[in-house]
């Protein structure tokens, strides 16, 4: 087996039920169930105008030499509907991996829930006004090599986040987490107490109900001055 130049098939998949289920939930409400430590830098940010707030699938990860789009080309065969494609790229930030013939594809006939790329795209021009989640880096005219070497469903890090095949990927306009497989069910169970608090509180914000009991206890704490008084230098 040639570590580099690998295509894996088969992925590891979670309930379909989840990812309808965590559709309902806003990314930020699932993070902070998770202690925050999932979501991918806000580099990578909505580039499209999907009508859904939230999207939501399984990963299929690509793993690509940077600046290089040989990897992509390979997935465009085997990603299949409803998967989210999840792209490396070594955090290069000078060639567009991806533009409107290849994403026309991907949107229009393998109909995929999504596209995170840690890179840049072109044709935002087209691809801008699309109803499809895409999430790259930036934009650039500049093209992709197309050499690899690549490998398709194996362990990558996008975002600064690990991602592994079947992951579950849930996205909004604020970005992207990444929700382990097997965590998945206990997540949801989290994810949707909290969404129910935060409404709540919500509601009580909006009447000018406020709790400050934890901020002054930290005041206490840290020994901070409340002073009645302006400043004077």
């Amino acid at each position: 087996m040639s570590v580099g130049k690998r295509i894996f098939l088969k992925r590891e998949m979670p309930d379909p039920a989840l990812i309808e289920a965590f559709k309902e939930i806003p990314a930020s409400n699932t993070a902070d169930t998770m202690e925050r430590s999932c979501a991918m830098n806000p580099r990578i940010r909505l580039m499209s105008s999907p009508k859904a707030q939230m999207s939501c699938g399984a990963a299929f990860t690509v793993k690509c030499r940077a600046g290089d789009n040989m990897g992509i080309h390979a997935a465009m065969r085997y990603v299949g509907e409803g998967d989210y494609l999840v792209i490396s790229n070594e955090e290069d930030n000078t060639r567009s991996l991806i533009g409107e013939v290849m994403m026309t594809y991907l949107y229009k006939y393998k109909k995929i829930a999504g596209i995170i790329i840690d890179g840049p795209i072109r044709d935002i021009d087209e691809m801008g006004s699309w109803d499809f989640p895409i999430y790259a880096t930036g934009t650039t005219p500049g093209g992709p090599y197309k050499e690899g070497p690549f490998e398709i469903n194996v362990p990558i890090a996008c975002g600064g986040i690990s991602v592994n095949p079947g992951d579950i990927i849930l996205a909004d306009p604020d970005g992207i987490i990444v929700i382990p497989r097997k965590d998945g069910p206990a997540v949801l169970e989290a994810a949707r107490k909290f969404k129910a608090n935060d409404e709540r509180k919500a509601g009580e914000a909006a009447q000018g109900i406020k709790d400050y009991g934890w901020i002054d206890k930290a005041f206490e704490a840290k020994k901070y001055e409340i002073i009645d008084e302006v400043y004077r230098p």
